[in-house]
């Protein structure tokens, strides 16, 4: 079975682009010319193409809540807004990746590749156990489940392999370009500030055991679970 893109932007030419090379390389496209309209066509597709400025619904709020009620699909803004702020709130609210406007389709096909691959391989490189307890922070690897203390943590699937990468290798310090290697190696221009969004993230999910991702000034982070 083909992967299934959803295309989300105001401006047909863009989608009318995209369409016809994605499909030209084997993806099943659907498109879609506002959030409001995505949300009602939205089904099992594997992957969104999000535009961030459009009438109505931003694509971030889109991103957000598609986050809130606990969809993880792999999400790629594509934005006029370039700035490193920008960025950073993209992946804030969930993102996979963000590629900017005006863009080369070779490099939208790249970089969609990526994160599909990412996506399905989300416990290729993981844990060698599939239950890890931590007090009551429990993740199980094979059903991708993260629950503190008993309740859903809510990850996408990047903090979902973020987390599991660490807390399998307890007490192994890693510096932010190990882990770009390690977890984002198939998705280019991913940079170290990167990283710390998707930290912080994380830790907020994780509550009162945000603690146990730990840093280490000038060399890292680790995942050390008797630091409370």
């Amino acid at each position: 079975m083909n992967d299934r893109i959803l295309i989300v932007d105001d401006e047909r030419d863009i989608c009318e682009i995209l369409e016809f090379n994605l499909s030209h390389e084997g993806y099943d496209v659907t498109c879609a010319y506002s959030a409001e309209e995505a949300m009602e066509k939205l089904t099992d597709h594997s992957l969104i193409l999000l535009d961030v400025m459009m009438e109505g619904m931003s694509g971030y709020k889109m991103a957000e809540t598609l986050r809130r009620n606990k969809n993880q699909i792999p999400i790629i803004f594509l934005t006029a807004r370039n700035t490193e702020n920008d960025m950073l709130t993209g992946f804030s609210v969930g993102a996979d990746d963000y590629i900017s406007k005006p863009f080369f389709i070779k490099e939208v096909l790249a970089r969609v590749k990526a994160v599909l691959k990412r996506s399905q391989l989300a416990t290729a490189a993981v844990a060698p156990s599939n239950n890890l307890q931590f007090d009551g922070l429990s993740i199980v690897v094979d059903t991708k489940e993260v629950k503190v203390d008993g309740q859903p943590a809510g990850l996408t699937k990047t903090e979902l392999e973020l987390l599991i990468f660490l807390a399998s290798n307890p007490y192994k310090i890693y510096s932010r370009e190990a882990l770009i290697n390690n977890l984002w190696k198939d998705t280019p221009f991913i940079t170290v500030r990167t990283v710390d969004v998707h930290i912080n993230r994380l830790r907020k999910k994780l509550g009162i055991y945000s603690s146990f991702i730990a840093s280490r000034q000038g060399y890292g982070y680790l995942f050390n679970p008797t630091s409370s």
